[in-house]
């Protein structure tokens, strides 16, 4: 399994968003990016750390950051998703699972006995140059937004 570090250069993406158009993260060379990697649409925690970015979105923006959501649900279910809370960014379907397998967040997880494999949530952040400059493990939804800040405003 991929692990990727802090310095290295970030894996290339080529996906398709929720309007079915091609997005490269290479087309995002000169802002700030943070990509986030949830579950699943339309669920409790997934739902509060989308909405998080969304009220922060603009914000974020006026600080050189774009925002783009990945999980492995499909165009459709990115589409619905993004309706029923108008999320102002791109989610990246990833059905094949080759973004989360790229970014070692493809992981086996155990709920209630159970062990399965699902998309560990992390966020990371890659520089103007697409260099990862952060990753975030231990997301919290309800702050992701200012978790991100905090990172810069330490410096």
């Amino acid at each position: 399994m991929t692990t990727l570090e802090i310095g290295a250069k970030a894996p290339e993406i080529i996906a398709k968003n929720q309007k079915g158009e091609t997005i490269n993260l290479s087309d995002f060379l000169g802002k700030k990016v943070i990509l986030y990697f949830y579950p699943k649409d339309n669920t409790p925690g997934c739902t509060t750390e989308a909405c998080n970015f969304r009220d922060n979105y603009q914000f974020l923006l006026g600080k050189g950051f774009e925002v783009l959501g990945v999980s492995i649900d499909s165009e459709q279910s990115h589409q619905k998703f993004i309706a029923k809370f108008e999320l102002p960014f791109n989610l990246l379907a990833d059905e094949d699972q080759k973004i989360v397998n790229d970014y070692g967040v493809w992981v086996e997880k155990n709920m209630y006995g159970k062990k399965y494999m699902g998309t560990a949530r992390t966020t990371f952040v890659i520089n103007e140059e697409g260099v990862i400059e952060h990753i975030i493990k231990k997301v919290d939804n309800k702050n992701a937004s200012q978790q991100i800040l905090d990172l810069y405003e330490a410096k």
